[in-house]
């Protein structure tokens, strides 16, 4: 079960809130060793890796239509209105981050815009095995389907019999998303970064992934292929007092556990009475869930911590910067304008962590691992470039031109006090005329 602490002193912070841990030096290793191969060798390098690592053999790493077409009839009607719901939510939501173009007029004569474009070719990782994460592909293709990019590659592992779970090819197709390949771990990280004969060189990879695929992330992140942001094991954090339904606070907590063993749920609270109702609760429920094995190994990873007061529970959480935030308490609105450090935050009895998973709009792909300190979740932002624009009229550079001139005298660069004088005092304003042909 969760460990319990009782009132830690502020200098153990760091110690009690450290996330579990694995020794990255041979996983490194393995993986360079199938990013090179993958890099040298291409398909046959792909091929290679998911013989050995998923046990299939495939000519054909693509998807082709007719694998389209059957996933749609195997899936029910019910589940089919379930994903439409989360995808016009999840559409709603991330159409309102659009942004207008704004000039703005710093100076008289001087204009300066930014504007959002979209990146050209994105690859979307979607894990497959126990838990196909087909909801991912809506968090990630629907933005991306917003914006505009042009080229969207998804990767996602076959099962033993070569084929792709087909809740993730309906969710896929749902969304205008084709090119799906049937490759998993490192090795699809690979194939996307550098191209293949198959799959095409993209400029930025999304989406979770075991620790294989996250280790691939990082590493060719290094190479200059962005990603949508560092990933460790998924985590939940819940702030409860007494206003808290034990049995809600146990089922969120559960929730998150049965992600994967080194995944870590903490709960925060003033009131012992809660952490105890919580722990009995997690006990009856756990034990009816199809994943407890997993669940259970979690909980070892988990702490149940007690503190004198509410601001201490908001100082600690602060400091832990979890991934999914949920905040049980009478005073939840103002407790959560308190928080500073977190990927999602989700306020009372009935916002559980599921809904955001899922359905109620916001985008799941979060930072875990203390990385809600400096990086946000996935949103619209994560799939576009803003370049900034500025057109100056010729009464616009002599208004800031001497501050211009000054400055880069000052910083000793002659040639760009340079620019601005030749235009000022050399010319006049005054165009070279372009002679005619005659």
């Amino acid at each position: 079960m969760m460990q319990l602490i009782k009132f830690p002193e502020r200098n153990s912070r760091t110690e009690i809130l450290t996330r579990p841990t694995i020794d990255n030096s041979s996983l490194e290793k393995t993986v360079s060793e199938i990013l090179l191969e993958v890099k040298t060798n291409g398909d046959a390098a792909v091929r290679k890796y998911s013989k050995k690592f998923d046990g299939i053999e495939l000519s054909d790493l693509l998807v082709r239509e007719k694998e389209f077409s059957e996933a749609a009839k195997s899936i029910s009607a019910e589940l089919k209105l379930g994903i439409d719901l989360a995808k016009s939510n999840i559409e709603k939501f991330h159409l309102s981050q659009k942004e207008e173009v704004k000039i703005i007029e710093t100076t008289k004569g001087v204009q300066c815009w930014r504007k959002s474009i979209a990146i050209e070719k994105v690859g979307l990782y979607i894990p497959g095995g126990t838990a196909p994460l087909f909801s991912t592909i809506l968090m990630l293709g629907i933005p991306a389907k917003i914006v505009g990019c042009k080229e969207i590659v998804l990767c996602t592992p076959p099962n033993k019999d070569g084929k792709i779970n087909p809740v993730i090819l309906f969710a896929a197709q749902l969304i205008g998303i084709s090119k799906i390949f049937k490759i998993g771990g490192a090795q699809a990280v690979a194939a996307m970064s550098y191209g293949t004969e198959s799959v095409l060189k993209v400029h930025k990879i999304f989406g979770p992934g075991n620790q294989y695929v996250t280790c691939a992330k990082q590493l060719v992140n290094k190479e200059g292929i962005a990603i949508d942001m560092p990933a460790g094991p998924s985590e939940v954090a819940i702030l409860a007092d007494d206003s808290c339904i034990p049995e809600f606070v146990a089922a969120d907590l559960l929730s998150q556990a049965e992600h994967g063993t080194d995944s870590q749920v903490i709960l925060v609270s003033d009131n012992e009475q809660v952490i105890v109702k919580v722990q009995k609760e997690i006990e009856t429920q756990l034990e009816k869930l199809p994943r407890k094995e997993i669940a259970k190994q979690a909980l070892k990873n988990s702490k149940a911590i007690l503190v004198k007061t509410k601001n201490e529970a908001i100082e600690l959480l602060n400091e832990y910067a979890p991934e999914h935030l949920i905040i049980v308490c009478k005073d939840e609105e103002s407790t959560a304008e308190k928080i500073i450090n977190a990927g999602s935050v989700f306020l009372g009895n009935y916002s559980c962590e599921s809904a955001g998973d899922y359905a109620s709009g916001t985008n799941h792909t979060l930072p875990t691992n203390g990385y809600a300190k400096a990086y946000s979740g996935v949103s619209l932002d994560s799939f576009v470039k803003k370049i900034t624009f500025q057109k100056l009229s010729q009464q616009g550079l002599q208004n800031i031109g001497s501050a211009i001139e000054l400055m880069a005298e000052a910083e000793g660069l002659q040639a760009h006090k340079n620019a601005v004088t030749i235009r000022i005092k050399g010319t006049s304003g005054t165009s070279v005329p372009v002679k005619k042909k005659r």
